[in-house]
């Protein structure tokens, strides 16, 4: 059992992080077509936010969320993204979330994107699992972010059970640590990746603190009668 008193805070500030979702998920920007670079496009947004009489909730808020938490247009690109993140979860919740709140989940430093690759086909085989058959093709979209603020790291606590591989037994430990570091005030945690060794995962607890979203590359998840996927770069 992690003593949460001992658990150290790290001031952890991050240009790019990696979280992958489904391109089925992914809308372009409306003003995209009327502007040059990202710059701009910014711009636009924040400029049409200011005059925009839609709210852009999303249509469930779960009962851990308050509508207030929530962020809007002011925040820049991604913020529907953001809010999803939190209000739509899995009935099961994830490691370090529970079904009446979500976290924003996303993978950091240098092998980012091949930890982000590992943890969603990790999740995706699982459903492959269930049916038998492994034919399967899905695109996901980088959605790049970025942090400035204070994060409980638990990287030398690897052996701990709220890491066990089996989410019967991790996500229980782990949505008991989180929502007391929550309850606490914590914004999120640092931690070691399950699925890929030496990658480095992070888990955000409110949606305030994710900052200057943006896309990446596009990648194709195929699976051809293996449980393992070939894995692509879009072109």
């Amino acid at each position: 059992m992690i003593d949460v008193s001992a658990v150290p805070v790290r001031e952890f500030v991050e240009a790019n992080t990696t979280r992958l979702i489904s391109t089925a998920y992914i809308a372009e920007p409306a003003l995209a077509p009327l502007v040059d670079d990202d710059d701009e496009l910014a711009f636009l947004e924040e400029l049409e936010g200011l005059s925009s009489s839609r709210r852009g909730l999303p249509e469930f808020i779960p009962p851990g969320v308050h509508p207030d938490e929530l962020v809007n247009e002011h925040q820049g690109y991604g913020w529907t993204y953001i809010n999803a993140a939190f209000c739509y979860t899995r009935e099961t919740g994830n490691r370090f979330n529970g079904p009446t709140r979500g976290a924003w989940y996303a993978t950091w430093d240098d092998n980012r994107v091949d930890t982000a690759h590992a943890e969603v086909a990790w999740h995706l085989t699982q459903e492959l699992h269930a049916t038998g058959i492994y034919e399967n093709i899905t695109s996901y979209r980088e959605l790049i972010a970025s942090f400035a603020t204070s994060f409980y790291d638990l990287a030398d606590y690897a052996d701990e059970a709220v890491f066990n591989p089996e989410p019967g037994i991790g996500y229980p430990k782990g949505q008991s640590l989180a929502a007391e570091l929550l309850s606490s005030g914590a914004n999120g945690i640092l931690y070691p990746s399950v699925r890929q060794a030496g990658g480095q995962c992070l888990a955000a607890f409110r949606p305030n603190i994710i900052q200057n979203v943006r896309q990446g590359d596009t990648w194709t998840f195929t699976w051809a009668g293996d449980p393992e996927p070939l894995v692509e770069k879009a072109t």
